[in-house]
């Protein structure tokens, strides 16, 4: 079983900036991905950027140029550096982690708001 933690959001002006942390524990071997997905209100969840083993990134292009993804291997921990956050950046922001057997695991999500 694994377990994933999130913590960051907030509340933050337009071109304001939060980063968002995830940490994993558990019984488990190796991770295969870890990344970020959002839902607003109303929408589907949606893939933010996720990071496999290799460090290989991937981002949706809404947020390309502003947001960074890092992650630490090591420690299990993945985190979103979120820079110039657009009012349509909000929602609610799940780490997600993928074994390498394929088991997906969520985080309970955190709040992202961005707004004058």
């Amino acid at each position: 079983q694994v377990q994933v933690v999130e913590s960051g959001g907030g509340l933050v002006q337009p071109g304001g900036s939060l980063r968002l942390s995830c940490s994993a524990s558990g019984s488990f071997f190796s991770f295969n991905v870890m990344g970020w997905y959002r839902q607003a209100p109303g929408k589907e969840r949606e893939l933010v950027a996720d990071m496999s083993s290799g460090g290989r990134s991937t981002y949706t292009d809404s947020v390309k140029g502003r947001f960074t993804i890092s992650r630490d291997n090591g420690r299990r921990t993945v985190s979103l550096q979120m820079n110039s956050l657009r009012p349509e950046d909000t929602a609610v922001y799940y780490c997600n982690v993928r074994l390498i057997n394929g088991a997906t695991y969520w985080g309970q999500g955190t709040q992202v708001t961005v707004s004058s």
